[in-house]
């Protein structure tokens, strides 16, 4: 049974990215700093199959004893989602260094540590592994107020890119999905009129799919994506 580490696993994208590929036979150790009325479903539901570990991805000092602690002890890991995320939303002018720096912390340097410890556990084990960044459209079209967001995920692309070019040679892959914006807790904060404003700018003229990115996350965590590595692939409904 491979092991897939989830980030996020508490709700959302990342929970049902968990129900996925515990649904396709992976064991999944998943990561949030919380334990959710979600997480205890799949505990009850999977338990020789699905491990939850509290940790706060902020932490980014200790990442290096989770994996030493806990992580290592779950593998050899096959494959890693970088999920969890924060969203810090205001305009650049209204700019604070406290939340900007945690958001960095969890959206950028996380997924950087976290993917360190991962791919010394793949080369350890000569696992051919895969690893799935979950990046954003708004990393590639303008949002008003998510100039700082879009810039965490503009970092994790350029850093997924080079991975894979980095490890290619020992057969491990690492690519981005970009979502477009989703019926998810991030994005209740937004009114009808706003997600109105966002949708039309689909060629669907409607929220993207939740499933939809899952499927996309399990089919790059498979065998069937081999060849694929150093891409960025866009779920997005076609944003325009």
């Amino acid at each position: 049974m491979k092991t897939i580490i989830v980030t996020g696993d508490s709700r959302g994208l990342g929970n049902n990215i968990c129900n996925k590929l515990l649904a396709n036979g992976y064991k999944v150790v998943g990561i949030s700093r919380k334990v959710s009325n979600q997480v205890l479903e799949l505990e009850n539901n999977h338990k020789d199959q699905y491990v939850h570990i509290n940790f706060d991805l902020s932490m980014t000092e200790k990442i290096k004893d989770l994996y030493l602690n806990q992580l290592k002890a779950e593998g050899p890991i096959y494959g890693l989602v970088n999920n969890a995320a924060m969203a810090y939303d205001d305009i650049t002018t209204n700019a604070q260094l406290e939340p900007l720096e945690k958001m960095f912390k969890i959206n950028v340097f996380s997924v950087i540590m976290l993917t360190k410890y991962v791919i010394r556990d793949m080369l350890l084990n000569d696992t051919k592994g895969s690893i799935v960044h979950i990046s954003s459209v708004c990393a590639h079209t303008g949002y008003k107020g998510l100039s700082m967001y879009a810039a965490t995920k503009a970092a994790v692309e350029a850093f997924s890119k080079t991975v894979a070019r980095e490890f290619g040679s020992k057969k491990i892959r690492s690519n981005c999905v970009a979502p477009g914006f989703m019926e998810t807790e991030m994005s209740n904060s937004l009114t009808l009129e706003q997600k109105d404003r966002i949708y039309l700018r689909t060629s669907l003229k409607e929220e993207t799919q939740i499933e939809s990115v899952s499927n996309t996350v399990k089919f790059l965590l498979s065998d069937e994506s081999y060849s694929i590595t150093g891409q960025v692939i866009h779920v997005d409904n076609g944003t325009i």
